[in-house]
């Protein structure tokens, strides 16, 4: 038990550690860090077949982006208890659920005034079911310190252009999917649905050999 609090300790604001160990333990959670998947910033797998809920979430968030994240996850596994899979993933039943998992943490000064503002816009006055709200995902990233100089967000990427993300995958950016950005990866030859926040970087074909390989995937 001292060991998971001393892990969550690295990843969440600390007035949040006793809650988040509470919850993993109550609802049998199996929480792993991940390393940083550009598409999304966490998963729920539910509990079937003798396995534990499982939360992963990428290890590089800034606490506050942990917190929401996970608390968002938290809520798929309270909307698959109630309704199996008869619901939207994002819809008004998982939102019922984020909202009232996230008041604890609303209710102690945790959050910066900007997130918690910004929090309580999507979560009372939205209008909006869905679980990628950009202008909250804009407040957070203003708490960002670890990120490389040479790293740009999909959004400010021009069209066509190539970008490379932590597991070496490079893809081309293309239009905009409501949200998200279309990407093509150039390794498999297969569709991506980008957030415009992710955090990539420009791929500039000067590894020889990855290079000549994209020009032949491109020509």
């Amino acid at each position: 038990m001292k060991d998971d609090r001393t892990t969550l300790q690295k990843y969440f604001p600390q007035a949040a550690v006793d809650a988040i160990l509470s919850s993993l333990t109550e609802k049998n959670i199996l929480l792993r860090f991940s390393k940083s998947r550009a598409s999304k910033l966490g998963d729920y797998r539910p509990a079937l077949k003798g396995k534990p809920h499982r939360i992963s979430l990428n290890h590089d968030l800034n606490p506050y982006e942990m917190l929401i994240t996970y608390v968002h996850e938290l809520a798929h596994l309270y909307a698959f208890e109630k309704y199996g899979r008869k619901h939207q993933p994002h819809g008004m039943e998982w939102k019922k659920f984020f909202g009232e998992l996230m008041q604890p943490y609303l209710a102690i000064p945790l959050f910066p005034q900007d997130v918690t503002q910004e929090l309580r816009e999507y979560l009372y006055v939205s209008k909006a079911a869905n679980g990628s709200d950009i202008n909250l995902r804009r407040v957070l990233h203003n708490y960002n310190q670890r990120v490389a100089s040479n790293s740009f967000t999909v959004e400010t990427l021009p069209e066509k252009s190539l970008f490379q993300v932590a597991d070496g995958r490079v893809f081309q950016k293309l239009e905009q999917r409501r949200k998200r950005f279309k990407c093509l990866c150039m390794n498999d030859n297969r569709f991506y649905l980008f957030s415009p926040l992710a955090v990539v970087v420009p791929f500039d074909g000067q590894n020889a050999n990855q290079s000549l390989y994209l020009t032949k995937k491109i020509g």
